[in-house]
C-alpha cells in the first residue's frame, strides 16, 4: 500500500494547482466521452456509470474508496440524493478540503483503508482509481499483488450487507512497451508522480475478486483517458505562465512530461483504463 508520504506527493500539492487543468469538478480520473468531446460533460457521465454499476438508490448508504477533494460524494448527495455518503481518503490536503466544503450527507475518514472500521455496513461501495495505490512495485516483484488485491477485495466485502454491488474504475497494465524509452517514461511517471503506486493488470483482479465479488460487468475505456489526459495537458499548458508563476518551471515542465507519457501509453496499449460492475457473493466458501 502507497504510504502517507507518497500519497502526499501525489495529491497534496496546492488544490489551485489541480483546478487550473482539471475539469470544473476535480476528477482526477478518466472521463467517459461516448457523447461529447466536453471534459465537464464527460466526468459526469463517468459518474452517472459509476452510480449504475454500484445499484444506488437514494435510500443507499455508499462507501467511496479514495474519495479524492469529494467531488463524487457531492455528485450522490447533492444530485443523486442520496442521503449518506461517506469516503475514505489518505490524502491529508483531500480530507480538508472535504470538510471544509460541509456537504450535507458526507462523511470522511483520513486513514488507510486497511484500518478502516465502519460503525455500520453499506449498500453500495465505488471506488475510482484508488486500486493502483493497493500493491507496491516491490510487492508486486515479489508475486504478493494478487494477495493485496484479494485483502482489498475482502476489507470491501466485510463493509457490505447481503446484495450490495461494487463499482470499481482502474487503470490497467497492458502491452509492455517495446522500445526502451517507452518504459524509462514509464517508470519515471511511477517513481515520481505516483511513488509506491503499482497499476493492476486485468487478471490480477479477476484472480483476487473471488470469492468475495462476482463480475458482472468489465468494459475497457482505453481511448476515453487518451482524451482525458489530452484534454488536462492542454489545460495545462494554456496555463503555463501562471503555473510557473506561482510554482514555479519544475512542477509545469514536471506535469507535461507527466501528461504527455499518459497520452502517449494509451495511445501506445501500454495503459488501458477499466469499469468493473460487482456483485456481493453473499455465502463465499
Amino acid at each position: 500500500m502507497s504510504s502517507r508520504a507518497d500519497i502526499a506527493v501525489s495529491y497534496d500539492l496546492d488544490p489551485e494547482f489541480f483546478q487550473l487543468w482539471l475539469d470544473s469538478r476535480m476528477n482526477y480520473t478518466c472521463g467517459v466521452f461516448d457523447d461529447t468531446d466536453d471534459l465537464d460533460t464527460a466526468q459526469l457521465a463517468k459518474l452517472g456509470i459509476l452510480h449504475d454499476f454500484a445499484r444506488i438508490t437514494p435510500e443507499s448508504r455508499v462507501l467511496d474508496i479514495g474519495c479524492g477533494w469529494g467531488n463524487n460524494l457531492a455528485y450522490l448527495t447533492e444530485e443523486r440524493h442520496v442521503a449518506q455518503a461517506h469516503g475514505i481518503t489518505l490524502s491529508e490536503a483531500q480530507y480538508n478540503e472535504i470538510l471544509r466544503r460541509d456537504m450535507p450527507g458526507v462523511s470522511v475518514s483520513c486513514v488507510d483503508y486497511r484500518d478502516f472500521t465502519p460503525s455500520h455496513t453499506f449498500d453500495a461501495v465505488q471506488s475510482i482509481c484508488m486500486i493502483e495505490h493497493v500493491c507496491t512495485p516491490e510487492e508486486a516483484r515479489a508475486g504478493r499483488a494478487v494477495a493485496r488485491y484479494r485483502d482489498y477485495f475482502h476489507k470491501a466485502w466485510t463493509w457490505t450487507g447481503p446484495g450490495a454491488h461494487f463499482a470499481l474504475q482502474t487503470g490497467l497494465r497492458d502491452r509492455l512497451p517495446r522500445r526502451p524509452e517507452e518504459a524509462r517514461e514509464l517508470q519515471w511517471l511511477s517513481r515520481t508522480i505516483f511513488p509506491g503506486g503499482m497499476t493492476p493488470r486485468a487478471e490480477d483482479i479477476i484472480m483476487a475478486v473471488g470469492p468475495y465479488w462476482e463480475v458482472m460487468h468489465l468494459r475497457t475505456r482505453r481511448e476515453d483517458y487518451e482524451r482525458t489526459t489530452t484534454h488536462w495537458r492542454t489545460r495545462l499548458r494554456a496555463h503555463e505562465e501562471e503555473i510557473r508563476d506561482r510554482w514555479g518551471n519544475e512542477l509545469f515542465e514536471t506535469y507535461d512530461r507527466y501528461l504527455s507519457c499518459c497520452i502517449n501509453s494509451f495511445a501506445r496499449r501500454h495503459m488501458t483504463l477499466s469499469q468493473w460492475c460487482l456483485r456481493r457473493v453473499d455465502d463465499p466458501e
